[in-house]
């Protein structure tokens, strides 16, 4: 059957089974959304109407993480695209599946400098998986095809999919493909039986190994097999950032988060280890600390499905490629093997009584201050009322750290944040997107007053679509984060990050008619949360906190994990 472009391309969204979209009108998709108005109730396709298009792509981001399907974003050409591009690039860092349709002039315009003409795909070359100009219509549907596939398979990320206005305008054949072979792209699963049997024997023999977890675990699936793996060879286990969620918090052989705002005994036993077994994760800055002071006395085993990732920051003595759950079912057979073979686990008490000494020593914790509200009571109350369950996405800041830190996350897919480019704005619409895909669970988006006024405007989209996120507010009248840094390693001189002039965002709230409450001390805290989260639909829980209140420990920039700044 012929159709147009447009309606080609909500019949493949229709085949890859996307349910829900996150967009912003414009001309040159003006044909689209014509067709969504016709057709998008016959396909099943629900649209949200952000009120930016950096909300669209965050929203579709936290919808993505929380389920693990592809977020779809919608924009149209020129500044919608180009207000898309923090959202791509901070999906490209965090390896999120994602797929964008943005608009582009006609064609024939092209190189003209036309009326809202962008170079999209030159612009966001460096921070998609891949990216596709639609130049014939006939290409449309096969390259829709390519751009979920890409997406969403081997190490998945964003894909943008550039449609002139002609080409929503023509029509031709809609054939759909049923299966996608592309030549050059064909992702590893399975590990080197060689290179697995290395680990496995290494692990075996090991007297100081840490399991070392990151977002890649989540992303392939693999939660119960690295459990399972840390339960049969008795590891203790740390999550990254990104990572939480991967292995149970409240499990006993969880030392929780390691790196920059790690505890104490994760950083020394990361310090003292002598073998560290990497899943999913890609030894950055925020982790390693000062390179050449990483881990010096453990050799590495890595294992990543991007084998771009083995060895670029620390070198892997046994590197295994491919998809996280798919070498962790290897691994555990390889275990049973070795095991039955004779092969003797080293007794490990006596590490897991150091790292238990290391964190009675050094535990997180913050000092009271009669009524005044300490962030870090707050987040405690949030899991105590929640009994850990909420789904969280944070903002960036102090308060990500804090909610890092201090929540215990036993489940994947529960955390969600802007871990590699650490995007203020991200926490609202991410959780925004998260309580569209799941909702039936209660959504949290924690997030500071500073990243809060870059996307409060999502609260008329919460609004308008009745979408039920709990904003919990950590109001301190700072960049807390920026001005942290300024006490500690800038002698205090807080330059501009002081938040002189702020909105009273009880009132704010209330502008969209989204009910607020407050809490102005530490006795209303436990009331206001829990008759905040009680409220159905959308709410905002402002929490005037202590203005200046740090986050420990901190590894200052440059230094080695082990020299940590405590309190």
């Amino acid at each position: 059957m012929k159709m147009r472009g447009a309606r080609i391309l909500i019949e493949a969204l229709r085949c890859e089974n996307v349910k829900h979209i996150f967009g912003y009108p414009g001309g040159a998709v003006l044909h689209v959304y014509d067709e969504l108005a016709k057709s998008a109730e016959e396909l099943g396709v629900t649209h949200y109407l952000v009120r930016h298009e950096q909300g669209a792509i965050f929203a579709a981001a936290g919808y993505a993480q929380a389920t693990g399907k592809t977020g779809v974003a919608l924009v149209t050409s020129g500044p919608g695209g180009t207000n898309a591009v923090t959202g791509i690039a901070n999906a490209f860092m965090d390896s999120i599946p994602v797929v964008v349709f943005s608009g582009q002039v006609p064609t024939h315009l092209i190189g003209n400098d036309a009326f809202q003409e962008a170079d999209l795909t030159g612009i966001t070359r460096s921070c998609t998986k891949h990216n596709y100009l639609v130049k014939n219509v006939e290409e449309l549907a096969p390259t829709i095809k390519e751009a979920f596939h890409v997406a969403s398979t081997g190490r998945p990320g964003p894909v943008l999919v550039d449609m002139p206005k002609d080409m929503t305008a023509q029509t031709c054949e809609f054939v759909y493909p049923e299966t996608i072979s592309m030549r050059g792209y064909n992702p590893t699963l399975k590990g080197h039986p060689a290179q697995v049997k290395r680990a496995v024997e290494a692990m075996i023999k090991a007297k100081r190994p840490v399991l070392y977890v990151g977002g890649g675990a989540i992303t392939a699936g693999a939660s119960d097999h690295v459990r399972s793996l840390a339960e049969k060879l008795n590891l203790p286990v740390t999550c990254t950032l990104m990572g939480l969620g991967a292995f149970p918090a409240s499990h006993p052989q969880s030392m929780g988060m390691l790196g920059m705002h790690g505890g104490y005994w994760t950083n020394m036993a990361i310090n003292n280890s002598d073998l560290i077994i990497s899943i999913g994760a890609r030894f950055d800055d925020r982790v390693t600390g000062k390179l050449d002071e990483f881990a010096k006395g453990a050799k590495i085993v890595h294992v990543d499905i991007d084998p771009s990732c083995i060895s670029k920051n620390v070198k892997a003595d046994i590197p295994v490629v491919g998809d996280a759950k798919f070498i962790c079912q290897q691994m555990l057979g390889e275990v049973t093997r070795q095991l039955a073979a004779g092969a003797e686990m080293t007794d490990r008490q006596a590490w897991f009584d150091q790292i238990a000494e290391w964190k009675r020593q050094h535990p997180f914790s913050y000092e009271e201050d009669g009524e005044v509200i300490k962030p870090q009571y707050v987040l405690h109350e949030l899991h105590r009322i929640t009994k850990g369950q909420a789904v969280l996405s944070a903002d960036v800041g102090q308060h990500q750290m804090w909610a890092a830190q201090l929540y215990g996350f036993d489940e994947p897919r529960q955390w969600l944040n802007s871990g590699g480019l650490g995007a203020m704005g991200y926490g609202f619409p991410a959780a925004m997107g998260a309580a569209v895909a799941r909702p039936q669970d209660l959504v949290v988006a924690v997030v500071g007053d500073g990243g809060f006024q870059m996307t409060f405007n999502e609260l008329a989209t919460v609004r308008q679509y009745n979408i039920p996120v709990k904003i919990l507010l950590i109001n301190n009248g700072y960049l807390g984060m920026v001005r942290q840094w300024q006490e500690q390693f800038y002698a205090h001189n807080y330059s501009h990050s002081d938040l002189e002039v702020a909105p009273d965002f009880v009132k704010l709230a209330e502008a969209f008619d989204v009910p607020a409450l407050r809490a102005t001390k530490k006795s209303e805290v436990t009331d206001t949360i829990e008759r905040g989260l009680s409220i159905p639909g959308p709410v905002l829980i402002d929490m005037q906190v202590a203005r200046e209140e740090n986050v420990f420990p901190i590894v200052p920039a440059g230094a080695a994990l082990k020299d940590m700044i405590l309190q």
